[in-house]
This record gives C-alpha cells, sequence and structure tokens, in this order.
C-alpha cells in the first residue's frame, strides 16, 4: 500500500478500525465538525472511553475523540504516558494511506517525460522548470543510478520561474525527441525559449503547474518517490547526499 510519510505508527491499542458510517448517523458534535468543512473517513478505537474518527481538513488529516456522553468532540493529538500520539495508526491506516495512493496515481497519470530506463526498479517523479538550478542539480546527482538503469526520473515540466520558463518548457515538450531536448539541455545546451506557444501545451504547463500545487509542493525540484516501506515521500529542491541515497536507492 502507497502511504504518505508517517513518522510515528501506534501499537497495537488502537489497530481497531471501523468503516465510515452512515452521515444520518453521525453523533451532533461530529456532525458539527462535518457542518464546518470536516470530512470524515472512518472510526477507530480510542482509549478512556472516548470514540476515534478519522478526517481529513484542507488536505491534512484530523483526529476527532467523541465523549462517551456524545455532546462534546475534542479535536487534535492525543499523546499516551509514553509520549505516543495515540491516532497516528488510524490515521495512516484511514487517511494518509488512501491520499497517498491516490497522489502516485496522479502522478503516474500525469504527462511526465521518462529519463532512464523503462523497466528501471524504482521510479522518482519530479517536477522540473527550465529556468531551475537546482533541477540542474538534481539531475546531475541523479545520473548513476538512471545512467546504470536502477532509476527512471519522470519529470512534470513546468514553467514557473521567469518569464521565459513556459516558453522553455514548451521547446522540451514539442521537440520530436522530448527527453534528449531535455537531456540536452540538462547538460549544457540551453533550449530557446518558443516565442508562442501552442494551446494545447499551454493547458498541459497549467495542468502539471496546478498538480503540483495540489500535491502540496511550492518550489522546483518537487520531488516525489517510494521509500522501502511503499510510503510515499516527498523531497523540494536538491537533495543532499544522505538524503540523494533515500530518494534513489543503492548506488
Amino acid at each position: 500500500m502507497i502511504r504518505l510519510q508517517t513518522k510515528h505508527m501506534l501499537p497495537a491499542l488502537l489497530l481497531s478500525l471501523s468503516p465510515l458510517i452512515h452521515a444520518e448517523d453521525w453523533p451532533a458534535p461530529i456532525a458539527a465538525t462535518v457542518e464546518r468543512g470536516v470530512e470524515i473517513v472512518g472510526q477507530f478505537d480510542a482509549p478512556s472511553g472516548l470514540k476515534g474518527y478519522a478526517g481529513k481538513f484542507n488536505g491534512q488529516g484530523m483526529a476527532l475523540f467523541l465523549t462517551e456522553d456524545q455532546q462534546h468532540v475534542i479535536v487534535g493529538t492525543m499523546l499516551d504516558a509514553t509520549g505516543t500520539d495515540v491516532s497516528r495508526a488510524a490515521l495512516d491506516k484511514l487517511v494518509y494511506g488512501p491520499m497517498g495512493e491516490e497522489m502516485w496515481a496522479q502522478l503516474e497519470a500525469s504527462d511526465w517525460i521518462g529519463d532512464g530506463a523503462d523497466d528501471a526498479g524504482r521510479v522518482v517523479y519530479t517536477f522540473t522548470d527550465p529556468n531551475c538550478p537546482f533541477c540542474s542539480m538534481f539531475w546531475k546527482q541523479a545520473r548513476p543510478w538512471v545512467e546504470s538503469g536502477k532509476v527512471q526520473l519522470r519529470h512534470i515540466m513546468v514553467g514557473i520561474l521567469r518569464e521565459d520558463s513556459p516558453g522553455k518548457s514548451a521547446a522540451i515538450l514539442v521537440a520530436k525527441d522530448p527527453a534528449a531536448a531535455l537531456h540536452e539541455h540538462e547538460a549544457g545546451d540551453e533550449v530557446k525559449a518558443l516565442d508562442t506557444i501552442p494551446a494545447a501545451i499551454a493547458q498541459q504547463l497549467k495542468t502539471n503547474h496546478d498538480l503540483m500545487a495540489q500535491l502540496g509542493a511550492q518550489a522546483t525540484p518537487a520531488i516525489f518517490y517510494l521509500d522501502d516501506k511503499g510510503n510515499m515521500q516527498q523531497q523540494q529542491g536538491a537533495p543532499r547526499p544522505d538524503r540523494l541515497a533515500e530518494i534513489m536507492g543503492p548506488e
């Protein structure tokens, strides 16, 4: 299962999860949070007579704890005596797991330029602007893995950094061989921006930028990959050497 990055996993205390109940059956305090924009996706066991609900709000997981009398709801983080977040496992299962799978599917379905072998054992997505020096740095950092066939980089082109960024991305995308055009540009033979961008390419760049924003990325390169446990991770900016090994795997 693909999941978003999570740092703490809960012991067995709260691993009993329940499917989402019908909206009309929600207790009044839970219904009140829904009216304020919370999306309830499931239930989980909670300590001290509380009932846990897993929700989403503005793209983030949210734990809600209904009191035993069903008259109040507590929203936020609950820690046990060891400092463990008692809702973490439930949010991983009910919220972040499905969100990660959906995000990865969106990346797979996007218009990307492949850099490396199609049968590479690892795929890494990166939002790339032709004027981004850190994109070029990441491209160079990735060469050993790409050229050995271990990793395929999938560049999702955007044009956001400079006035001619859209024209440069468009020039790469309309090239007879976009992968070769991107390789030449990153290797130092800078692409010349198109003066007029075809409507279809302009729409593609807009769609790519919208996806980048939807995934919570604010700068290029915005890098998405699966770690060794299948969890989706994100890196913004060219990674440090120790982080690079996490993204690309063994060299």
